[in-house]
């Protein structure tokens, strides 16, 4: 547990050295400073700006008091102290650390070691009571304490002994501190502090959603460190937390999730800053971590759950190589019945360049991994969140667009060709890859659009909307590339445009197309179904009215089955657990909410930066890959093929 301090401090260092948050202190408590991906340096900014709020609301709130004072739990090498300090935020203010006696000692000789820490601390004895007392720093405004916090009849007295004042107002900060204690040892604390103090605000930051597969990734990465979050369990999501604290002496306890405190508390300003700090191509990894205190109330939709049998949801039979399909950002395509082409994505290893075929055998499902033959001057190369659109009637694909990594866009226009398949041998296809040289002006480079395919006036076109580009995070330019000349037509649009957005889904409709879900342009994910018709000048743009409206989502995919739209998996912030099918009838607008029976699955599934297939015959949805990034508790790909039964939903 202890070690997490310096694993927390490391990563802190590496998002202030970057321009997330300024803290000039940190460099003082690491010995060598590493930089960490995008995604853990967004997730401690998010930290950072969300314990910051709070402090420096309790700060405002009690200025003018004669005395006011902070008690830091399990403190660590955190430099706040400091911080507030150097910015003459301190006045009338007294700071307490408590943490265990090795951390707070360690965190003493770095202090001591450095000339400026130590002038800023004005003249602070170190050790004052001799080498077997708590009391390990004592400054005029800070006093460092070493103490196991389940001694609460020992804290009380060292605190009191320190100079704390139990009628003082008082902010105490417990930040992922009290989850690594046994529940009744924390609850103990809560309570403690609530009969302690007469006027106190108590911030805790803490994870959530234990459950969801984001929340087992994270359990498995602190199993594996000996460091069990023992309060996810009693305490798994906010309202548990909220009663926590009621429960044991509190008053009043406020609680959001960091998604809530990112849209609700942080300006537009201050997210755009951010986006610009580093290359950020993560938008899958939610953040299932709370933060009690604030006013903030979230807006609840309720789910429609449909009681399902167990056949609704299977694995796919056995496949021999499940470590070909345990990728995502990945795209599929139904080459024949039971023959699906599986390119791109990342892996294991990176950024898969293999394509591979799944099909069904007599003995079950199999893949293979097909040889690609490019043509002079091609290059198939890594890429993901890329399209691949079948073209009806020929053995031919077209790929348009992806990266392979947030500078890199993939520029190419690709055509795929593969010889007629025998279904007792598929390991025999060959395909064959060659750059489209295309005509007329060339759409910007995207990842995590959509390529439609669309007739106008008796001739085929891919129709490109939206994506992200390296200038821009949600496009809302649309392109009709003429498959038969490769050119890039103009096509008259009337109608308001859709808004902007990435990782949405495309889907033909009514000889049109409708587009549904998405992150707009703040990364916010949205619940609109806009509908592409054809009018006699060209197409038309026509927002669905919805009767009730699906949960936001984004990185899903989706189906037309006759009027029905089905919107399938996703990342949602609105709503808890993970996104099931989403059912929208495309005449009425009504919209119904389905969750996933993944009980005969093995838990947990991960359903976003997937590919799906419609299997209209058996009325399935065939999904393959899916998975990401899980801050830094690791990645997580789902190995095994599903099958999702819509024989139920109405």
């Amino acid at each position: 547990v202890q070690g997490t301090n310096d694993s927390s401090i490391v990563s802190k260092c590496s998002a202030a050295g970057l321009g997330y948050f300024e803290d000039n202190f940190l460099k003082c408590f690491v010995q060598k400073t590493v930089r960490r991906s995008p995604l853990i340096n967004r997730g401690y900014y998010i930290r950072a700006k969300a314990m910051s709020h709070c402090q420096m609301k309790f700060l405002q709130v009690t200025q003018g008091h004669p005395r006011r004072q902070i008690l830091s739990l399990g403190a660590g090498f955190d430099t706040l102290y400091f911080r507030l300090k150097a910015s003459g935020l301190l006045k009338d203010a007294m700071f307490f650390e408590v943490d265990f006696e090795d951390v707070v000692k360690r965190k003493a000789a770095l202090i001591k070691a450095d000339s400026h820490l130590q002038e800023i601390l004005e003249d602070a004895e170190f050790d004052p009571h001799g080498q077997n007392r708590e009391l390990v720093i004592r400054g005029i405004d800070y006093t460092l304490v070493g103490i196991d916090l389940k001694e609460l009849d020992k804290l009380g007295r060292v605190l009191i002994e320190a100079g704390i004042s139990p009628e003082a107002p008082t902010l105490l900060i417990s930040e992922v501190v009290l989850t690594y204690m046994e529940n009744s040892k924390s609850d103990g604390v809560i309570a403690w502090a609530a009969k302690f103090f007469s006027s106190a605000v108590f911030v805790m930051y803490e994870q959530l959603q234990p459950s969801d597969p984001f929340g087992q990734v994270m359990q498995m990465h602190f199993q594996q460190l000996n460091s069990t979050l023992h309060a996810l369990q009693l305490y798994p999501d906010k309202e548990t937390q909220r009663m926590r604290f009621l429960h044991r002496g509190w008053e009043k306890c406020f609680c959001i999730d960091m998604n809530q405190f990112y849209y609700g508390l942080l300006c537009q300003d201050e997210r755009n800053r951010v986006d610009q700090l580093e290359p950020f191509d993560e938008y899958e990894a939610s953040t299932s971590l709370s933060i009690a205190v604030p006013t903030f109330v979230p807006h609840s939709v309720p789910v429609s759950k449909l009681h399902m049998d167990p056949n609704v949801v299977g694995m796919v039979g056995s496949v021999d190589d499940n470590t070909a399909l345990a990728r995502f950002g990945l795209q599929c395509a139904l080459l024949q019945p039971d023959c699906v082409l599986v390119t791109g994505g990342a892996g294991r290893h990176g950024r898969e360049e293999g394509v591979y075929i799944l099909f069904r055998a007599e003995t079950g499902w199999r893949t293979v991994h097909a040889k690609v033959e490019c043509i002079t001057g091609t290059e198939w190369g890594a890429r993901m969140f890329h399209t691949v659109t079948p073209l009806p009637g020929c053995r031919t694909c077209v790929v348009f667009g992806g990266r392979s990594s947030p500078l890199q866009p993939v520029c190419s226009v690709l055509r795929l060709t593969w010889n007629p398949l025998n279904p007792e041998n598929c390991s025999s296809l060959k395909l064959n890859v060659h750059q489209l040289h295309c005509f007329g002006t060339l759409p910007p480079s995207r990842w995590r659009h959509t390529a439609t395919l669309l007739t106008w006036k008796g001739k085929i076109y891919l129709f490109v909307f939206g994506g992200i580009s390296v200038v821009h995070k949600a496009l809302s330019d649309w392109h009709f590339l003429e498959l038969e000349s490769n050119t890039w037509d103009k096509i008259p649009v009337r109608g308001p445009a859709p808004e902007g957005r990435h990782s949405h889904s495309a889907c033909p409709y009514a000889e049109g197309l409708v587009i549904a879900g998405g992150a707009g342009r703040e990364h916010n994910p949205l619940s609109s179904v806009v509908l592409l018709k054809p009018v006699q000048c060209g197409f038309e743009w026509q927002e669905l009215q919805l009767e009730a409206s699906f949960i936001a989502r984004y990185s899903h995919t989706a189906h037309v089955f006759g009027d029905q739209l089905y919107l399938v998996g996703g990342i949602w912030i609105e709503a808890v657990g993970v996104p099931g099918v989403a059912v929208i009838d495309l005449t009425s607008g009504q919209c119904r909410e389905y969750t996933i029976n993944t009980c005969s699955v093995p838990w947990p599934v991960m359903m976003h930066s997937h590919s799906s297939l419609l299997l209209e015959e058996e009325k399935e949805i065939l999904v393959i890959g899916g998975g990401g990034n899980c801050f830094s508790f690791g990645t997580y790909f789902n190995l095994l093929p599903l099958v999702l039964n819509l024989s139920d939903v109405r």
